[in-house]
């Protein structure tokens, strides 16, 4: 099968906490607001403060007691076979898999991990000059989908209705989203600044293909962040996102195409292009750009990789190294670090995809300046589905949150809640059960008996 499909199961999403070093912009960030309740300006009566929507001014972390049950019952999760309804419809809906092929979060909840690398935008906010705000932009725009590195997990559909919002006072924002259409399936989103420095908002809606050994979702929808202090707004469109091997093979993702980021005040243009893996995967995770004003004249050059970092430097400087480079007076390759190894599979190579090696690190070329780096995961990391720290967060629901929460909160949904904390009895259908049809031989679903008794004391609460 070789075509294109208009699939209507919502399929990928987009996503290491702050960056370390001169880049940590949100250590600063929360030091600027104030987290003691009893300085708090929204007080309530006799000085107590009243309960946060999700607020909570710890959040649990990897190695947290409230969050190893994430990681501990996951291999025994991984005996459990699932009908996969990722694709939601043709040869693919009859496919059983394992029920690691899922994460506990909601789509709703991986749009939630835009944000991340938010100190980029409060950086841009506080940036004088319309060249270095678009740096910043860009280098928001490309740690958007960092989280996506190896999430090969598949996050659960939001039901027609379905919210989810993120309050984080350390980080200087608040967010909140909604599955607002289920055909096709299209989640919206909103995000403000503490601060009131900026506006970050859009809508998503995957157009999926189909090409046999793997799945295109490309993220139509529009995304639109506002820096208000300098009545700017900026838009653009996510790269594709192509999960291979999805019926037999490692999982593996690459992310490619070109983000055009629009600076309608000024007219500034940046263009990223995502590149494709290439043969040998030579340019794997990579990704190129520049920045260019209204006249097409550039003024910055940009490279990395979206796993890893963004480097940027001037135009000239770059054309007089790749020309130094051509004559070798440069070495042509950056020293290696020890790359992932070829993944060892008895699936033969004309039924799957094989894994990728990273050929190099980046090489950084003199002069450029450091725009964006990724944090390292937590060390548990591959056994959270590869979750960051920050993602790790997004699923925590303290005492007493329930009361401030709208019932339409996907922290709220029992199958969630229910993977998350290993509890498999929510998978397990109540009144039909698999088995071979008593006349044909052929595998069909058989009547459990019973239903008519009408004792339902033992269905699971799954609204």
């Amino acid at each position: 099968m070789n075509g294109e499909e208009e699939f209507f199961d919502a399929v990928t999403g987009f996503d290491s906490d702050n960056s370390t070093g001169e880049f940590s912009e949100a250590n600063k960030i929360s030091g600027m607001i104030d987290l003691d309740a009893s300085k708090s300006t929204r007080s309530g009566k006799n000085g107590e403060r009243p309960p946060q929507e999700n607020g909570i001014q710890k959040h649990r972390s990897p190695d947290s007691p409230s969050c190893s049950h994430v990681h501990q019952k996951r291999l025994q999760r991984m005996e459990y076979p699932e009908e996969m309804h990722w694709f939601g419809c043709g040869e693919l809906s009859k496919i059983t898999m394992p029920i690691a092929f899922n994460e506990p979060l909601s789509f709703l909840q991986r749009i939630t991990e835009y944000m991340e690398h938010v100190y980029l935008i409060h950086k841009a906010s506080n940036q004088s000059q319309p060249l270095e705000r678009m740096q910043s932009v860009a280098a928001f725009a490309v740690s958007a989908v960092a989280s996506q590195w190896e999430r090969t997990g598949k996050p659960f559909n939001p039901l027609l209705g379905e919210t989810y919002e993120l309050i984080r006072e350390d980080l200087g924002f608040r967010f909140i989203s909604e599955q607002v259409s289920h055909h096709p399936p299209i989640s919206a989103f909103y995000s403000e600044g503490l601060n009131q420095d900026f506006m970050f908002h859009g809508s998503i809606y995957p157009k999926l293909k189909f090409w046999g050994k793997s799945v295109e979702a490309e993220p139509r929808g529009t995304i639109t962040l506002e820096l208000l202090k300098h009545n700017e707004a900026y838009t653009w469109t996510n790269p594709t996102c192509c999960v291979h091997n999805v019926i037999l093979g490692q999982l593996w993702i690459e992310q490619y195409g070109i983000v055009e980021i629009l600076n309608h005040r000024t007219g500034d243009k940046c263009i990223l292009h995502f590149k494709p893996c290439g043969l040998f995967g030579k340019e794997l995770h990579r990704v190129e750009g520049y920045i260019q004003d209204k006249n097409r004249k550039k003024l910055f050059i940009m490279y990395g990789k979206w796993t890893e970092c963004l480097w940027g430097i001037d135009p000239t400087s770059y054309e007089s190294f790749k020309k130094q480079e051509k004559r070798g007076d440069h070495a042509r390759k950056a020293k290696s670090d020890d790359g992932p190894e070829k993944a060892n599979s008895d699936v033969p190579s004309d039924m799957a995809d094989d894994v990728p090696v990273a050929q190099e690190t980046v090489q950084v070329i003199p002069g450029s300046k450091l725009l964006w780096r990724i944090n390292s995961r937590p060390p548990n990391s591959a056994q959270m589905y590869n979750f960051t720290s920050f993602t790790v967060s997004l699923n925590e629901l303290a005492s007493g949150m329930e009361k401030t929460l709208p019932p339409t909160d996907c922290r709220l949904r029992p199958d969630i809640r229910g993977m998350e904390n290993g509890n498999m009895d929510l998978w397990r259908t109540r009144w039909f059960s698999p088995g071979n049809n008593p006349y044909t031989g052929a595998p069909d679903w058989l009547y459990a008996g019973h239903y008519f008794e009408r004792n339902f004391s033992d269905c699971p609460d799954i609204y």
